[in-house]
């Protein structure tokens, strides 16, 4: 019973350890592309905080600091509440 438990345990290990990774790695690609997007932005910190909601949700960003939404149609297609573009 205690092989299996250890075995288990490491198993999880490896397995929490490489979803951590992944997260990071996405996050570093938001982070770097979203600064880009938002560079010439007016209220940086609001921009790049809905970029990076995009960002997370779509796995893509346009290139540029604007316009190019085409290129990624589930950041171009995010409305807010009110129905406007949530993406910047």
């Amino acid at each position: 019973m205690k092989p299996l438990l250890a075995t288990f345990l490491l198993v999880s290990l490896v397995l929490s350890s490489s979803f951590v990774q992944n997260t990071m790695a996405d996050s570093s690609f938001c982070d770097s592309k979203c600064a880009v997007r938002c560079s010439k932005a007016g209220v940086k910190d609001r921009c790049l905080k809905y970029c990076g909601i995009c960002c997370e949700e779509c796995k893509c960003v346009p290139s540029g600091t604007y316009g190019n939404k085409h290129e990624c149609p589930c950041y171009r297609d995010k409305k807010n509440g009110k129905g406007k573009p949530k993406c910047p």
